[in-house]
């Protein structure tokens, strides 16, 4: 999404400067064409020679440079986003009030691409009513805002006011970038793999990280979707989504069956349970017992719960680990599931298995339009299954009786 971007970086200066440096290296990990600008106060900060080294230009810094008279217009003009990370109090007075008096704020007055600004302070500058008459007066001219956590902050100070994670940061500029194609959808996505509480201490699992689940949460949410996630991981959550914590199949079953009516596409990328114990022990069920004998119970079929309840115009995704055949395995769950579109994968693989960062799967389809999806980052992924699905949509609709649509 950001390859072949150019994105202009600038460090405005504040403590959190020094986090632009990661932020900088995501974004040409990512494709993108990085240009840095500090303004005088970030380089009490950070260094220009980190930025030059990481960035896909040397570090510009001042207004007055004689090979370019005018380097604000061609940054301005040039960029696909402007992006200020951390933005000062002092940046955003300046933005707000049209103010241009360095290189990074002539730029951004000259600019008419995205803007993404990420304010960090202390709690008490955050909470200045100035700051956030700023801060609404920017969103209503429709500058994007990435707002600071909670967290330890200079002088081991603790509040709101610390600068967002750098997968934040990157996730918002993608998102600024994005086409909103899945506006007005609402998606439902599952993640993670269950637990089935063997006693109160142990449970019968899988090795499921959750992190595709997440990453197609993360990519639905970038194209404008409403998205809820339920999910057994602790990974961070995308900005923007409702998320539902859940542990075992049961509880997921529950938690996406309230929701199911309401989603215009499902996406089970959760590796949910086969079998729980039929009886599971209400304490700790101690060695010196001697070995216990599990009876094991199906779990509820969720996917296939779906399929039966599927409307017309709904799309179902289903997902499968398998360690052989794997697309001939896709094509019998999609056929058994009721599924629109199953995405499977090689758990074997190199690079493709469970907890990676990594995946490689084909996309088999109910229509026979199967797509292989080569190895890759698991947010790649999951912008190649939304293509797919909005796809299907099209030729769906297209196939469907009028009266029906």
């Amino acid at each position: 999404m950001l390859a072949g971007k150019r994105i202009v970086l600038g460090v405005s200066g504040g403590i959190a400067a020094y986090k632009a440096i990661e932020v900088c290296r995501r974004l040409v990990d990512a494709g993108a064409h990085v240009i840095p600008v500090l303004t005088e106060g970030a380089r009490h900060f950070v260094g220009a020679t980190t930025f030059s080294a990481l960035a896909s230009e040397p570090v510009q810094t001042s207004l007055w440079n004689e090979v370019d008279p005018i380097p604000h217009t061609r940054l301005g003009q040039g960029a696909d986003l402007v992006l200020v990370c951390p933005a000062t109090a002092r940046l955003l007075a300046d933005l707000a009030g049209g103010r241009s008096h360095d290189l990074l704020t002539a730029t951004l007055l000259a600019t008419r691409a995205p803007v993404v600004v990420c304010p960090a302070m202390h709690t008490e500058m955050w909470e200045h009513p100035a700051v956030q008459d700023n801060l609404a007066l920017l969103v209503r001219r429709g500058v994007h805002v990435v707002p600071p956590e909670e967290g330890r902050l200079a002088g081991g100070d603790v509040g709101a006011g610390r600068l967002a994670a750098p997968e934040t940061v990157v996730a918002a500029v993608e998102a600024a970038l994005a086409e909103p194609d899945l506006s007005g959808l609402t998606v439902l996505v599952t993640a993670g793999g269950t637990r089935e509480p063997i006693d109160p201490v142990r449970f019968l699992g899988n090795r499921s990280s959750g992190k595709q689940g997440h990453a197609l949460a993360a990519e639905a949410a970038t194209r404008g979707a409403k998205v809820t996630l339920v999910t057994t991981a602790g990974l961070p959550v995308p900005a923007g989504v409702e998320v539902v914590r859940v542990d075992t199949a049961a509880q997921m079953e529950a938690a996406v069956t309230e929701r199911a009516a309401a989603a215009d596409v499902i996406v089970m990328a959760a590796a949910v349970a086969d079998f729980r114990p039929a009886a599971p022990a209400v304490e700790k069920i101690k060695k010196h017992h001697g070995v216990p004998e599990l009876r094991l119970e199906p779990t509820p079929d969720i996917l296939a719960g779906l399929g039966a309840a599927k409307r017309p115009d709904q799309t179902l995704v289903g997902f499968a680990a398998e360690t052989s055949d794997v697309r001939a395995s896709a094509h019998e769950k999609l056929a058994r599931k009721g599924a629109d579109l199953v995405v499977a994968n090689d758990v074997g693989a190199p690079g493709a298995g469970f907890e990676h960062d990594t995946n490689q799967v084909v996309i088999v389809r109910s229509d026979g339009l199967d797509e292989d999806v080569p190895l890759g980052g698991k947010r790649a992924v999951a912008r190649a299954v939304f293509d797919a699905v909005l796809d299907h949509r099209v030729t769906s609709a297209d196939r469907r009786p009028r009266d029906s649509i």
